[in-house]
């Protein structure tokens, strides 16, 4: 019997199964897709702010440079910063968001492309949830919103790719 998505501990004569002594916030959430385009293509996409709003944010601005600034705007949600980390074009795309102008309230998404054959698989890993400075339940909360959130806009960026 799992009690919790990030941590459980069974104990064989629970009467529930499960003894939960604390929550882990995982470091990381990674997800991992093949689109059916070729890398550039799926460059542009996931750095260029005209299509970012096509499949991510309501609206886009980006530095495309190491230290550039980013500010993603969901209609409904609110309005995020962020920072580009490294431009490695067609390969490696990485940024920061940013809850305070230090690293110490961000977390890092790395997003890599991979050719396969006419495709390209891009993996997207999202970092450093466990040494965000918010209390457990919140980082917790943060983490799993996200890993969902990741899938969702993925989706989305696979339909927008073929469009």
């Amino acid at each position: 019997m799992s009690c919790n998505r990030w941590l459980h501990v069974q104990r064989r004569n629970a009467t529930d199964g499960c003894d939960i002594f604390g929550h882990v916030v995982p470091d990381s959430i990674a997800r991992e897709i093949v689109i059916d385009a070729p890398p550039e293509r799926v460059w542009a996409i996931v750095t260029q702010a005209q299509h970012m709003v096509g499949w991510f944010s309501d609206e886009a601005e980006i530095d495309l440079r190491p230290g550039g600034a980013m500010l993603l705007t969901w209609h409904g949600h609110g309005t995020y910063r962020g920072r580009v980390e490294s431009v490695e074009a067609p390969h490696t795309f990485a940024f920061r968001w940013l809850r305070r102008e230090d690293a110490a309230g961000s977390t890092l998404v790395v997003m890599t492309l991979t050719p396969e054959g006419a495709s390209t698989r891009l993996r997207v890993v999202e970092s450093g949830f466990a040494d965000l400075t918010w209390p457990e339940d919140e980082r917790t909360r943060h983490a799993d919103e996200n890993r969902v959130g990741w899938g969702v806009e993925l989706a989305e960026l696979r339909a927008y790719a073929v469009r």
